[in-house]
């Protein structure tokens, strides 16, 4: 109620027209109790035991501002007391200015604030939801490779926090994002606070023109404004590389109708992209052309191809899988006798996760030079085939009538194209049946070929159709006295049947 008609009362004698008669008499004391002031208020909001900004601090000690309260609360206290003073000993002009631009400069502060509390509050909401999407496509893709992969007598386990890095590590990508909107921050408020306090460091201006080694006969040395845009365009390389990338993924690609191969695919190749603007002007900044700039692009290149030719070799090869897709991160793919989930594709090699959890790491060249089979690359449609055989003499029309109304009844059987059920021949032991049905996706294929064999062996049994197996006939010419009688009749699994006593034979024997 004190501050404000005084800080009004400040501006009136400071934008009148005629000559300024009362602003170093009247205005200078009224600076000094709007100075004072300020700094009374600066004490009950910062120094007071009974502030709630001061519990606030206190209580979130990990942040740097509550670690540093002692240090910078004193000071912001004590420095509308210094302005006072320095008003009273006749620097008020000085005192005016500075006092003006602190309070831009408090402004500019708080509203980096706001908006990064903001900003964290968004991220936030976004892995959340992240996260969500996450773990349906992890699941789905465990179940994929468990269904592709039934060779093994256990049933793969993968654990779904184990699948690949196109699950996209949130933490990490939040912890990206987060450093990235800080250095954002950061940036905008080092040029802001330049163009607030620009005027009050003219000296600056000069520094950047200054040689490093000046030099007899040199026209164009290095300066030390040069110097400092290199190491800067370096420094934000770095930090622009390492977490623009997440940022791209949680503002933008995420709200594009992209898998997620293709938002990988992307992110990879502007980190590449980056370094090779960040790089290029780097060099630029040095105070180097274009043409020097080319020279040593194709020596490079001549460099990589002669000495690194593998290295080179995979990098493109990388490059193109990022580019043309043939494999995503994400799909399942098959690579001789490996099966596994491609879980990253790097500068060199691309990394396939198996379902013993053992990573499998391919050069790109082979993936770009051998045969590769791609589960899921453009359809995820797969068909599933059973196998049956039956005892001869059966209904095979019957048979075949119980094995299409087995895949019809599933439900996650598809009726288009319609399953189908062929008697393939006759065996050396049984007649052989094999069932067609077809899945829209890799995710239940395993639970599905279960339950279609479930339900076969339970309709064959209810239709009396017996499942045959192999069995040999054994004809003994010359009979030992201590095996049984003659007549005994011994099959392939050591039981007996047929005429004889029906006695077990022991398996050596027979």
């Amino acid at each position: 109620w004190a501050c404000l008609p005084l800080v009004v009362w400040l501006t009136g004698l400071e934008v009148q027209n005629v000559e300024k008669l009362w602003s170093s008499s009247l205005g200078r004391a009224g600076f000094v109790v709007v100075m004072l002031l300020m700094a009374f208020a600066s004490y009950r909001v910062l120094l007071s035991r009974q502030s709630p900004f001061r519990q606030l601090l206190m209580n979130n000690a990990e942040t740097g501002a509550s670690q540093l309260f002692h240090v910078w609360s004193p000071l912001v206290t004590v420095l509308p007391v210094l302005l006072a003073l320095l008003a009273l000993v006749g620097y008020y002009y000085t005192a005016q200015q500075l006092s003006v631009r602190l309070l831009q400069t408090a402004g500019l502060v708080l509203s980096l604030l706001v908006v990064g509390g903001l900003t964290k509050r968004w991220i936030l909401v976004n892995r959340r939801r992240l996260a969500r999407e996450q773990a349906k496509q992890k699941r789905a893709q465990a179940a994929a490779l468990a269904a592709v992969n039934p060779a093994s007598d256990e049933s793969p386990a993968i654990s779904v926090a184990e699948l690949g890095e196109d699950s996209v590590d949130l933490v990490a990508l939040g912890e990206q994002t987060s450093k990235l909107v800080l250095t954002g921050l950061v940036v905008a408020g080092l040029v802001s606070a330049w163009f607030v306090w620009g005027e009050m460091l003219p000296a600056l201006s000069y520094f950047g023109q200054e040689p490093i080694f000046p030099r007899p006969n040199v026209t164009n040395p290095l300066k030390w404004g040069e110097l400092l845009q290199f190491l800067l365009v370096l420094v934000v390389t770095f930090i622009a590389v390492r977490n623009l990338p997440a940022l791209m993924e949680f503002a933008v690609l995420q709200r594009l109708p992209l898998d997620s191969g293709s938002r990988y695919a992307i992110t990879s190749i502007s980190r590449y992209v980056l370094v090779a603007i960040g790089l290029a002007m780097a060099y630029s900044s040095l105070g180097f052309n274009g043409t020097s700039i080319q020279w040593l692009v194709a020596a490079m290149g001549v460099g990589l191809g002669f000495g690194l030719q593998e290295i080179f070799a995979n990098f493109v090869s990388g490059i193109i899988l990022l580019f043309e897709r043939p494999i995503r991160v994400g799909d399942i793919v098959t690579l001789g006798e490996k099966t596994g989930v491609v879980s990253r594709i790097r500068m060199r090699a691309t990394t396939i996760l198996d379902p013993d959890r053992k990573e499998y790491i391919v050069p790109n060249k082979d993936l770009i030079t051998e045969r590769l089979l791609n589960w899921t690359l453009s359809d995820s449609t797969n068909r599933i085939e059973i196998k049956v055989g039956i005892a001869y003499g059966s209904d095979t029309e019957l048979a075949c009538r119980l094995l299409r109304d087995t895949a019809s009844e599933h439900p996650l059987i598809l009726k288009e194209p319609e399953p189908m059920a062929t008697f393939d021949g006759f065996g050396a032991s049984t007649l052989d049946f094999t069932l067609r049905c077809f899945l829209p996706n890799m995710e239940k294929r395993l639970q599905t070929i279960h339950d279609l064999n479930t339900a076969i062996n339970r309709k064959f049994a209810a239709a009396k159709l017996e499942m045959a197996y192999p069995q040999t006939d054994v004809y003994v010419k010359s009979w030992p006295e201590k095996w049984p009688q003659p007549g005994v009749r011994v099959v392939a699994n050591g039981h007996t049947n047929g005429n004889g006593s029906g006695e077990r034979v022991d398996g050596k024997h027979s």
